[in-house]
């Protein structure tokens, strides 16, 4: 879409999708980092000449940013060929070397860490960013959430992009205070314990039901102009459309798909036609697929830290509260699974800030690298485990039917392969 390539980018996006089909051939993953990371050796400026005459839509987040994104891209596919880092390789590398793999898509929705936001932001000149929640996550590698907020707003003030943010985060709020033009959304928030003092002030923020606002200066939460409403959004004109047809699961995921249609709508797709074209995505880069193993239907739920577990958590309790209304039991079995490899984050301290009393009364099958932090946060909590020494041995101990599979990053993706999912 940006006209021809300079000889040197074109030589680097060569070099980095054979360094890629390398990489992928010697069983080391998708190859998109690495071989963006050559590309960029080669053309530090390559991911500006890739998305020079896009339409491009950032999406950053402590959680959900992966589902935001493929839902945003399935929307704006209404429109024609959309060009996307849906794997989630979020970082310039991964970025890079997706924006490679289509040159004629006039859309673009990438997926940004939220370390990388404002880097990414001004050498895309995106047309649209969505701002969806921030969190404690990963700690020992990345910063504080109130000094990310900063990096954030202080990177995208007088952004020419429109932001779409949640409202109800307030530290999402401060982010996107510097921007010009701002479409807020009611998306929720249930993980507060990030945001209990102003990022403006550090006063002590007062929650009256949905709202909050500052005790001692005037930072408040905004007016959205969409919402989730239950089982529902609501646009501007206060139309209600239905997300009852979404395939992926629980509260999260319809406020992602809110945000989604927010930004698609500001590409001139309606909320209907957004909704219906969501509704046809069943599993996001593994997320909520749901496989047979060893006899056993295992559905995999990723969750990366405090804020992504307590979501899978009211994901699960709903769904068997569900069941015991209809009659059931108290719920399918749970297994857990923690690592902390370099991807992940190493310190894991943050399994103390997660509540597991809400797995009280289910079955609870615990492996990982970490698998005994995870018992001993368990048995403190009063809830009934067991520990295994992997997934084997666990799935065989369960009972047929299925299992909710939660797992943080590389146990996600070591489940993946070693299931086939």
């Amino acid at each position: 879409m940006g006209g021809p390539l300079p000889a040197r980018a074109k030589v680097a996006v060569a070099a980095g999708k054979v360094t890629g089909a390398v990489s992928r051939a010697a069983g080391r993953g998708s190859g998109a980092v690495i071989g963006g990371r050559v590309a960029l050796r080669l053309d530090p400026q390559l991911l500006a000449r890739l998305t020079a005459g896009r339409d491009c839509v950032l999406v950053s987040a402590t959680n959900g940013k992966t589902t935001t994104t493929r839902l945003i891209a399935e929307a704006l596919r209404a429109l024609g060929p959309v060009v996307s880092n849906a794997l989630g390789a979020n970082m310039p590398a991964g970025i890079t070397a997706a924006m490679a793999t289509d040159r004629d898509a006039r859309h673009a929705v990438i997926e940004v860490d939220e370390k990388y936001l404002p880097s990414v932001a001004a050498q895309t000149k995106p047309r649209v960013i969505a701002l969806l929640n921030l969190s404690r996550d990963q700690l020992d590698r990345a910063a504080e959430t109130r000094m990310l907020a900063q990096r954030w707003r202080d990177g995208l003030g007088g952004t020419d992009a429109t932001v779409v943010a949640n409202c109800d985060d307030p530290l999402v709020v401060w982010a996107a205070g510097e921007a010009d033009n701002v479409v807020w959304v009611a998306a929720g928030q249930a993980w507060q314990e990030d945001a209990w003092s102003c990022p403006r002030c550090g006063g002590v923020l007062q929650r009256p039901g949905d709202d909050w606002h500052c005790a001692a200066c005037d930072f408040r939460r905004p007016e959205p102009t969409w919402r989730l409403d239950g089982d529902a959004l609501r646009d501007p004109l206060g139309v209600r459309v239905p997300l009852a047809g979404l395939q992926l699961p629980g509260r999260a995921n319809r406020a992602n798909a809110t945000t989604a249609a927010a930004v698609a709508s500001l590409f001139g797709v309606d909320p209907q036609r957004a909704v219906a074209r969501m509704e046809q995505v069943t599993a996001v880069a593994g997320r909520y697929d749901t496989v047979t193993y060893r006899g056993r239907r295992l559905r995999l739920l990723l969750a990366k830290n405090p804020a992504g577990w307590l979501e899978t958590f009211d994901l699960v309790a709903a769904e068997a509260d569900a069941g015991r209304a209809d009659g059931g039991g108290a719920g399918h079995p749970v297994l857990l699974s923690v690592n902390a490899l370099a991807a992940d984050g190493t310190d894991t301290s943050w399994l103390w800030d997660v509540d597991y009393t809400r797995l009280a009364g289910r079955p609870v099958l615990v492996i990982g690298q970490r698998r005994l932090d995870l018992a001993v946060r368990l048995q403190v909590a009063g809830v009934t485990f067991t520990v295994y020494d992997d997934v084997d041995a666990a799935v065989d101990a369960a009972p047929e039917g299925l299992i909710d599979v939660i797992a943080n990053y590389t146990a996600f993706q070591q489940l993946r392969a070693k299931v086939g999912a």
